[in-house]
C-alpha cells in the first residue's frame, strides 16, 4: 500500500523522498548560528514501520556517527517500506566540546522524557521524545564505551520482554546482554511508550573502531530486514547465532598505581585467572605489583584503556554465560569474518 506524506517539525516529506530537517534546540550566548536537531528522513514509497537510528546522545560516542554516514548511503534504501529517522549527532553541544555531558554538566541519557520549558538537557530530551520518539515504533540508540573504556559489539536490551530479545536476536550481534532500563533514560521512555528499542555498545569514546562501525551497520540493516522495512537478503548465510548474558560485573582496581593489562577483549575468564597487575610507580624497586585476579567464569565485554588507576576503579567488565570457552571462540570468528568481508560503502 502507498504511503502517505510523512510531518516532522515544519516539514511534510513526500513518499520515495529525503529530507534533512533541522528541529531547533537554543541559541548559544555568543551569537553564533542556533545549534538544531538534525533528522534525516528517508520516507519510502509503501507503508511501513518508522525506526529512528540515533548517535552521540553522549556527545563524545562518535562510532554510531559513521554508521549512520553509511546506512544513509545504502541503496538498498531505495526500496525502504516505511520511514527512517536517522539521527547522527544528538547531543551536538557535547560534540563540539568533545564531552560526554551538554554544557550545564547534565548526562542527556539521564534527563529523559525532559520537559518544554525545564532545562537545557530537559529540552533536548523533551523534542527528541515528541518529535521522533513519539512518531515511531522501533529505535536504535548507538554508543561506546565511556572515557578510556572500550566495549567488545554487543546489544542491551530488557531481554523479558518477548519481542524485544526477538529484535535483539534479529539484529545479529554474538553477544547480547540483558539490560534493565536506568531512570532518565532514552531506553525507559521508549519502553513506557511501547516502543520496542535495543542499545548497540561497541568501541570507545572519540574513537572510530572499523570493526564497530561494521558490526552495527549490518545489526540495523538486519534489524530492517526482520521488521519489513527491507526486502529480504540475498545472501544464504546466517548470521551467528547470539549468546545471551543475564548478568555481568566489573572486576575492580584492588589498590591505586599503574595497570598492567594482561587480559584481551573477548576473551575467557575463569577464577584465579591474571588479568592484570597493578604497581606503584615510584616503588619499582620493592613493589613487586598486585595481581587482579578473575572472579568469575566470563567473557571480557569491556575494559579500560587507562593504565593510571585508583583503587576500586572499574578495570574489567565481564559477562557471564552458559557455555563462556564456545561464546569466546565464536564470538572472535564472528568478528573476523565481519572484518574480512567487504566493506559496506
Amino acid at each position: 500500500m502507498r504511503a502517505v506524506p510523512f510531518s516532522i517539525g515544519t516539514e511534510t516529506i513526500a513518499p520515495g523522498e529525503r529530507c534533512l530537517v533541522h528541529l531547533p534546540i537554543a541559541s548559544l550566548y555568543s551569537h553564533d548560528a542556533p545549534l538544531t536537531l538534525p533528522v534525516y528522513v528517508v520516507h519510502g514509497r509503501q507503508r511501513g514501520p518508522v525506526m529512528f537510528v540515533s548517535a552521540a546522545i553522549h556527545g563524545d560516542e562518535i562510532n554510531g556517527v559513521d554508521i549512520v554516514r553509511r546506512l544513509l548511503r545504502q541503496k538498498v534504501l531505495r526500496r525502504l517500506s516505511g520511514t527512517l529517522l536517522a539521527i547522527p549527532v544528538v547531543n551536538g553541544f557535547g560534540m563540539l566540546q568533545q564531552s560526554r555531558y551538554l554544557p550545564d554538566r547534565r548526562d542527556l541519557n539521564r534527563s529523559f522524557p525532559g520537559s518544554a520549558t525545564g532545562s537545557l538537557a530537559a529540552r533536548l530530551a523533551n523534542i527528541f521524545v515528541t518529535e521522533i520518539v513519539e512518531r515511531c515504533q522501533y529505535g536504535v540508540d548507538l554508543h561506546t564505551g565511556s572515557s578510556h573504556r572500550h566495549n567488545l559489539p554487543q546489544v542491551r536490551a530488557n531481554l523479558d520482554d518477548d519481542e524485544t530479545l526477538e529484535l535483539a536476536n534479529a539484529f545479529g550481534v554474538p553477544v547480547i546482554i540483558h539490560s534493565t532500563t536506568r531512570d532518565g533514560s532514552l531506553r525507559e521512555i521508549a519502553m513506557e511508550q511501547g516502543i520496542k528499542m535495543l542499545l548497540f555498545e561497541a568501541g570507545e569514546a572519540l574513537r572510530f573502531s572499523e570493526l564497530a562501525v561494521r558490526v552495527g551497520l549490518r545489526g540495523i540493516l538486519r534489524l530492517m530486514r526482520h521488521v519489513g522495512m527491507l526486502p529480504p537478503s540475498k545472501s544464504r548465510r546466517e548470521p551467528v547465532a547470539p549468546f545471551i548474558a543475564r548478568s555481568s560485573s566489573w572486576v575492580r582496581a584492588p589498590r591505586s598505581g599503574v595497570l598492567d593489562m594482561r587480559a584481551q577483549l573477548g576473551a575467557k575468564v575463569e577464577p584465579g585467572d591474571l588479568l592484570a597487575r597493578v604497581y606503584d610507580p615510584f616503588n619499582l624497586f620493592e613493589d613487586p605489583g598486585v595481581d587482579v585476579l578473575g572472579e568469575r567464569e566470563g567473557i571480557i565485554v569491556g575494559m579500560t584503556q587507562n593504565p593510571l588507576v585508583h583503587e576500586g576503579d572499574a578495570l574489567l567488565h565481564v559477562a557471564r554465560f552458559k557455555a563462556a570457552e564456545n561464546v569466546a571462540e565464536e564470538v572472535g570468528a564472528a568478528f573476523l569474518e565481519v572484518l574480512e568481508a567487504p566493506r559496506l560503502i
